[in-house]
This record gives structure tokens, C-alpha cells and sequence, in this order.
């Protein structure tokens, strides 16, 4: 059996739905007691739409804050699980610590522990590339502690987080880690299930017509915004898990070529029907204004701890993920192809919006 936590958040779903067309194993998925229901919902949404039995999917209800995941047969769990997929951990950028702590660093350990025990074959987790935090230079698939500061909790906690996967793979758990870059909306509809990351500047974009002032570094069109869509993000990771030499390795799933913020800012703006102008030199201000400033960040639609990624100083590197996905048809597209896709969906859907990283 294959368990997967983090169901049905934006990864975790499509996770699930590459899983159900891989084989005819079952999958357990880890849900919290308050997302039950609409885990079914998603459950049978994809059981359906793959033209499988529904319980092809098994909702487990549990907690990795909890050292025995908080389910009711613990022994159970342990004996049927062959293949673990550890996606679950608080995506909000602006998480207070302990909570960050419980989930991000705790959980990872319950859920290696529960892999530890039941001898599992493989343990698949998704880090970020974000544990690279502020570090001035590149950052590649083999770097992880290089003396980095940290933007904030979650960056610092998925940090902790991947030093425990490594320690157990060094230890001989058979395991693989996922960086994704900053992951968007489906690239062919749009689809996703949280406005957050540059969908923010997106919000600023359209709260503005015809002409929209965007804050952004002094030099836009020296930083780059490293974005990938959901699609390729799991399609890699569907790929890549699929294969035995893909033990013990670290895949950063960015893209090869990033938009600068310049060129980000102006596709979501020929998107949105709206003639940008950038305003140099003030992304940090906005940051400053937003955190500071009653009122602000909910204004402009902009989360706070959002903003010192306009001006982040890392380059990632996607070599090894290139050399594994080499003979796929699973390529990141150019930010520009599929930004009017994003846009639309938003359009349709931002009054949906949750505000949190899912």
C-alpha cells in the first residue's frame, strides 16, 4: 500500500490522481479529522474521473503532529505500507514557529518513524527549494546547510525538516527529496487551490485599471522569480519516484529558465488587460509599509512575507532532474506560455481564496 499525507491539498491530489493510473495498489491518505469530508469529495472525484473502484483510495483519519499519527490502528498502518509520499507541512509563509515546528520538523519525523517501522520500500518526501533561505549564489541539488539566513519559519522549519530525511537516508532509509520552486496553477487550465506567491502580485494588478504601479527591485531584470506549474511538478515527481536509481537522490524541480521579475510582472499584466509600470526600488518599502501600516497588506491584496522573494539573490539548478526525466515527454514550460491560463483561472476563482498555502 502507498500512503500519502498532505490529501487533498494542491500537491497532494494530483499526487494521488498519477498514482491511481500507475498501478492497481491501493492508497492511504492521511487526512485530518476537519478536511474528512472534502476529502471525500476529492477521493471520488478522481476514483470516478480515472474509472476505478473508489476504494481504490482509503482515507485515514490522523494527525502527523502526533507521534503515532493520531489513528486508530497504528499497527495496521505500520504493517500495510510499502511506499511512503510525505507531502504534508503548513505552506504559509507567514507561520508562527511552534506551529511550523510541530508540523514541518515534528511531523516529517513521525511520518520517518512510521517508515522506519514498517521496513518501508521507499520513502518519497517533498522539501523545497526554499531551504536554500537567502543564500547569495547558486544553490544546487547537493547543497542544503551553505551558512544560509532564513526568510522565515516555514523556510527555516522545511530546512529542519530535509536535514531529518537526509540524516535517515545517510542512515540507510531508501528515500528520495523533492525541491519544488515556487509552484503555481496548472499549466494547460489554470486549476489550483491557493492565491499566494505571485498571485499576489496579481491581485495588486487588478485591483488597478488601466495602468497598474507595481513595486520591484531596483534592477527587476537582474533577479529572477523561480515559478513552476503544479503539472510539472507532479508529473516529475511521478516520474522520478518511479525509479530504483532515484534512491537516495535530492531533485530540485525548478525552472531552467525563470522569468525575471520584470518579465513576470509584465505577462500577468498583458494577461490581465493592464499596462504595468514597474516602480523601482520599492519592494522593500512595500514590505515595510505592509508589515508595519494598519490596513496595507489587506488593501493591496499582498502578503508581507511575500515580498523579499521579488528581490530573492538565489539560482537553482535542475541538472540531475533534467538527466532523470531526459527520456519523459515532463518539461517546466516558460512562465510566458501558460500565464494567461493562470490569470483566467483566478479571475474566475479568487473570491475562493483562503489565504493559505495548501
Amino acid at each position: 500500500m502507498r500512503l500519502v499525507t498532505g490529501f487533498p491539498g494542491f500537491l497532494g491530489s494530483a499526487l494521488v490522481e498519477r498514482l491511481l493510473g500507475r498501478s492497481d495498489e491501493p492508497v492511504a491518505c492521511l487526512v485530518q479529522t476537519q478536511y474528512r469530508e472534502a476529502a471525500a469529495r476529492r477521493a471520488a472525484t478522481l476514483t470516478d474521473d480515472a474509472g476505478v473502484p473508489r476504494n481504490r483510495i482509503r482515507l485515514v483519519e490522523g494527525d502527523v503532529t502526533d507521534p503515532e499519527l493520531a489513528v486508530d490502528d497504528y499497527e495496521r498502518l505500520r504493517r500495510e505500507t510499502r511506499v511512503v509520499y510525505h507531502l504534508a507541512a503548513v505552506y504559509d509563509l507567514g507561520v508562527a514557529r511552534p506551529l511550523a515546528e510541530r508540523v514541518n520538523v515534528d511531523g516529517t519525523s513521525h511520518v520517518l518513524d512510521l517508515a522506519a517501522r514498517a521496513d518501508a520500500d521507499r520513502f518519497h518526501y517533498v522539501s523545497t527549494c526554499y531551504v536554500s533561505g537567502r543564500y547569495d549564489g547558486t544553490f544546487t541539488h547537493r547543497d542544503l546547510a551553505v551558512g544560509q539566513s532564513f526568510h522565515n519559519h516555514y523556510e527555516a522549519t522545511k530546512f529542519e525538516a530535509e536535514r531529518l530525511v537526509q540524516a535517515a537516508m545517510t542512515d540507510g532509509l531508501p528515500a528520495t527529496v523533492y525541491r519544488p520552486a515556487i509552484a503555481v496553477g496548472d499549466s494547460r487550465t489554470g486549476e489550483t487551490q491557493k492565491f499566494d506567491g505571485p498571485y499576489y502580485l496579481l491581485k495588486l494588478l487588478l485591483r488597478q485599471w488601466p495602468v497598474a504601479a507595481v513595486p520591484v527591485p531596483l534592477r527587476p531584470s537582474a533577479t529572477r522569480l523561480n515559478v513552476v506549474p503544479r503539472d510539472f511538478v507532479v508529473d516529475a515527481m511521478a516520474a522520478i519516484s518511479a525509479r530504483e536509481e532515484s534512491v537516495g537522490e535530492v531533485y530540485q524541480l525548478c525552472n531552467p529558465h525563470p522569468p525575471t521579475i520584470l518579465e513576470l510582472v509584465r505577462a500577468l499584466g498583458r494577461a490581465a488587460g493592464r499596462r504595468v509600470l514597474p516602480v523601482r526600488g520599492t519592494a522593500r518599502l512595500a514590505r515595510v509599509a505592509t508589515e508595519r501600516v494598519p490596513g496595507v497588506a489587506d488593501a493591496l491584496g499582498v502578503e508581507p512575507a511575500a515580498l523579499p522573494y521579488l528581490s530573492q539573490p538565489t539560482t537553482y539548478t535542475d541538472e540531475n532532474t533534467r538527466r532523470a526525466l531526459a527520456d519523459t515527454d515532463v518539461r517546466c514550460p516558460l512562465f510566458s506560455s501558460y500565464a494567461d491560463r493562470l490569470v483566467a483561472y483566478a479571475r474566475d476563482h479568487l473570491d475562493e481564496d483562503t489565504g493559505a498555502m495548501v
